[in-house]
């Protein structure tokens, strides 16, 4: 009984000195405001978590290739990225999708060359949103999740 008493507190010291990693699990993530993404994904990379794409990852979901180091992100087989140009809330247009010319620069200025390659060949950004499923395009991108992850 002695024993457990002097190992309990030795094991929460080494629990609190290690730091916490938490992924992040991207299952079914349909994008939203791009000024909230880039700050979410700025604190994931500074707490140095990795990010483990499981699904659905559309707009400004894929900020993340540009933000979070690659060497920190994998994709499963059910991993789904799409792609479209940025356009201005639709609150503040009437309920019109307006495409908007300087979000769609911005967005595009934080990909790495590997994504705006694959956008490149698959006709650039437009409205319409261009998906990319698991397979040889997707890991020319970004590397499968490893058994251990």
């Amino acid at each position: 009984m002695l024993r457990i008493a002097l190992l309990a507190p030795m094991l929460l010291m080494c629990l609190a000195a290690t730091p916490a990693c938490a992924d992040l699990h991207i299952t079914r993530d349909h994008g939203g405001y791009v000024e909230e993404y880039k700050e979410k994904y700025a604190r994931i990379r500074d707490r140095h978590e990795r990010v483990i794409i499981d699904g659905i990852c559309n707009s400004a979901c894929t900020l993340v290739f540009g933000i979070v180091p690659m060497n920190k992100i994998c994709v499963t087989p059910r991993a789904s990225l799409g792609f479209h140009q940025a356009y201005y809330d639709k609150a503040f247009t009437f309920g019109i999708k307006v495409t908007s010319t300087e979000g769609t620069s911005d967005l595009m200025s934080y990909y790495p060359d590997t994504v705006k390659d694959w956008i490149r060949r698959n006709g650039g950004l437009t409205t319409e949103m261009k998906k990319i499923k698991n397979g040889d395009e997707l890991w020319k991108i970004v590397d499968p999740c490893p058994e251990e992850w």
